[in-house]
């Protein structure tokens, strides 16, 4: 399935490195001669130049890369007065993580697909004249025996650092992206994000940004599961899953969420509402809308009911997995992942009991940019002295 889809930046620098694609003449990759990126535009982006609020923006638009257990994902945007427009968009699955929860290495194949991917990106980042970009990667890379090897493999095949980025990050990251998403009239909203190898579970509520950009996320609490839907299937299966297995892998995770929810205090669920971020909730939202073929603009931010997603998910079940993969909501490359993804989903359903939850095609990239521009001062108030904030503008897009 295709996907397109915040306060400053203190942590690592911009993870696009001087040199970025050396291993090309620069009529290859636009480069300078110093092996710098090119900061002007190509000639298709020149016109669009004056959608950046603030004089002191790259003249180049941004770009984030996710690297995850499954998927490699690129997004590259322009921000506008209040938000930001997407001018290209990359997603490829590359299961950089088959296997690693049983060797706790990355393999050969896996890397060479990740590599390819990551490469892409890299053509693409600098066709764009991209200026500032930031790129990393989640659990795989963090659990991997060989992970410092595959990141000096990137950077000498691409010119692309990666950043290797903690729990903590990415579940801030994942709530920075879906801000907007927060129901203003709720008490709150629990996100979930669902990746290849981890699981990021985030309380948060929606508050005004304090410039003129997209809201940001006030987290209250947050955790960190070590399963997704990669690692998930591998243990239990996903070609053939039964009834039995499909509640075995729901109380595996139950079982990790226990007590969070007390622990948290979440209130009544019809004062609060779920948001769910993964390729499993867009899948389950497209099925749901009878898509003949999957449309972000019908998915992004829909609702869905209770009664929605059981119906979704036992249609899942009843399905064998030639079905699943004819379905075009699911393809091939997720057919033995989907019902992995939704027993996470169930799992956080049971846990966190709410009647609505909210479809989110967006998540790390987005949360990304946000943070970029936001650094960058591009949506800050007219009059207001760089630097200054209003009161109650101090949240944080990170978990703390």
């Amino acid at each position: 399935m295709k996907d397109e889809a915040h306060g400053s930046l203190a942590g690592p620098e911009p993870s696009c490195r001087e040199g970025f694609g050396r291993d090309r003449v620069p009529s290859e990759r636009g480069l300078q001669d110093s092996g710098r990126i090119d900061r002007g535009q190509a000639p298709d982006e020149r016109s669009r130049a004056s959608e950046a609020t603030r004089p002191g923006a790259p003249a180049g638009p941004y770009a984030a890369i996710d690297l995850g257990t499954n998927n490699c994902r690129l997004l590259v945007a322009r921000p506008t007065p209040r938000s930001f427009r997407v001018v290209d968009a990359f997603s490829r699955i590359v299961r950089l993580g088959e296997g690693l929860s049983s060797t706790r290495r990355l393999s050969p194949a896996a890397m060479d697909r990740a590599v390819a991917a990551l490469d892409i990106c890299a053509g693409k980042m600098v066709s764009r004249g991209v200026a500032r970009a930031r790129i990393i990667a989640t659990e795989a890379c963090r659990a991997a025996e060989n992970g410092e090897e595959f990141l000096d493999r990137v950077e000498t095949r691409t010119g692309l650092r990666l950043e290797v980025v903690d729990r903590r990050t990415e579940a801030g990251l994942a709530a920075a992206g879906c801000a907007p998403l927060v129901d203003p009239h709720c008490d709150g909203a629990v996100l979930f994000d669902i990746g290849g190898g981890s699981t990021e579970v985030v309380w948060l509520s929606r508050r005004s940004a304090g410039d003129d950009g997209p809201p940001r996320a006030r987290i209250r609490s947050w955790v960190s599961l070590p399963v997704g839907v990669v690692s998930l299937s591998e243990r239990h299966g996903g070609v053939s899953v039964s009834c039995e297995m499909f509640r075995a892998m729901v109380d595996e995770v139950c079982a990790m969420l226990e007590g969070v929810r007390q622990s948290w205090g979440v209130r009544a669920p019809n004062r609060m509402h779920l948001i769910g971020t993964s390729g499993t909730v867009t899948t389950v939202a497209g099925i749901h809308l009878g898509l003949s073929r999957y449309d972000r603009t019908r998915v992004d931010g829909a609702w869905l009911g209770v009664k929605d997603i059981c119906e979704v998910v036992d249609r899942l079940m009843g399905m064998s997995f030639e079905e699943r993969v004819s379905n075009p909501c699911i393809g091939a490359q997720r057919a033995d992942l989907v019902l992995a993804g939704c027993a996470i989903m169930e799992a956080v359903r049971e846990m966190f009991p709410a009647e609505r939850l909210r479809v989110a095609d967006r998540g790390l990239r987005e949360g990304m940019l946000v943070q970029l521009m936001r650094a960058d001062g591009v949506w800050r108030r007219a009059g207001r002295p760089e630097g200054q904030e209003t009161s109650g503008d101090t949240a944080q897009d990170s978990c703390s």
